[in-house]
């Protein structure tokens, strides 16, 4: 589906065990391995506590994993120190869930969004009025708005000023965590266009975290669906619907409307809950929710296999 000479970044066996009480360890991420390729978005997926943000925050060098290795650019980022690692950020930036609290609440948006240009020189001071008038042009918002405080603001503007942030440095990379599930639909949607437009523009890759299927399959070029720390599916972001082949992410999809906006489906919850993370069974993870669990289920931990190119999936009933 994708061209591997696009690749850009690799988690390879990614592993991250968080110390907890009576000596027990809470598994966060298990074995993770993904891809990411120049210009195409991949969605992560899954309930919360699963481990999706402590993936991605990898990605920014905000934790490191207790295993494997995340390859950017064929460079272990995980192993970087000091300058080189500083340098680095350079190419990989974030937008948080809460834009507010990613902000200095004392900053005006002209030294929110220039702030990164003037910490690794790319700038002069004398140059904050215009730069930050360009950018924020860029993510649609009145040239004005240099002069406001983040409370001046509504939470979709303060997401359009993140944005603005994380591109100033020209990143590679841009990882949004539930970078639109804290605003009213109808800006949902503006926020989205905003991304895929500049995503367009200038060849971005997006890892962006979700709870909404139906959201994510709009835009993400790749889905992988996580479960308790495990990569249980990966697939094209367009093909959801008709391909989804793992228990749990076909329980994702009867949670939520018809992605095809057909009102006539049933939604279907999940009603058991997920056990806690310093108790996962052996064996498959989903197996104390799932209706085709068998004795391998219980057994054995299921390995991600391709089913065909772009699409795989771990679970006993298609190995």
């Amino acid at each position: 589906m994708f061209d591997e000479k696009d690749m850009i970044l690799e988690a390879r066996h990614v592993t991250r065990r968080f110390p907890a009480a009576g000596g027990r360890s809470l598994l966060a991420c298990n074995d993770v391995n993904l891809k990411m390729y120049k210009g195409k978005t991949l969605g992560l997926v899954g309930e919360s506590g699963c481990g999706k943000s402590t993936f991605m925050r990898f990605l920014v060098s905000l934790d490191t994993p207790s295993e494997g290795e995340i390859l950017y650019r064929g460079k272990d980022i995980t192993k970087l120190k000091g300058e080189e690692l500083r340098q680095n950020r350079q190419n990989i930036q974030m937008v948080f869930q809460d834009p507010f609290g990613s902000f200095n609440p004392k900053m005006k948006v002209r030294d929110i969004i220039c702030e990164p240009l003037l910490n690794f020189g790319r700038i002069s001071p004398s140059e904050k009025d215009t730069v930050a008038k360009q950018f924020l042009t860029m993510v649609d918002l009145p040239e004005d708005f240099a002069d406001r405080y983040p409370h001046n603001m509504s939470g979709g503007q303060r997401q359009r000023v993140a944005i603005a942030r994380a591109i100033a440095l020209e990143p590679e990379i841009i990882v949004m965590d539930e970078a639109t599930c804290a605003l009213d639909v109808s800006v949902q949607k503006t926020i989205i266009e905003l991304i895929v437009g500049l995503q367009k523009e200038k060849n971005i890759t997006i890892g962006f975290i979700a709870h909404d299927l139906g959201l994510i399959q709009s835009f993400a070029h790749q889905i992988a669906v996580m479960y308790l720390g495990n990569i249980v599916e990966v697939l094209p972001g367009d093909q959801i619907d008709k391909c989804a082949k793992h228990p749990y992410t076909q329980a994702l999809m009867g949670a939520i409307f018809d992605l095809n906006m057909d009102f006539s489906k049933k939604i279907e919850s999940i009603e058991s809950e997920a056990p806690s993370p310093l108790d996962v069974p052996p064996g498959c993870p989903f197996q104390d929710r799932c209706d085709h669990c068998s004795e391998k289920c219980r057994k054995d931990h299921p390995k991600l296999i391709e089913l065909e190119p772009g699409h795989q999936v771990a679970c006993h009933m298609f190995a």
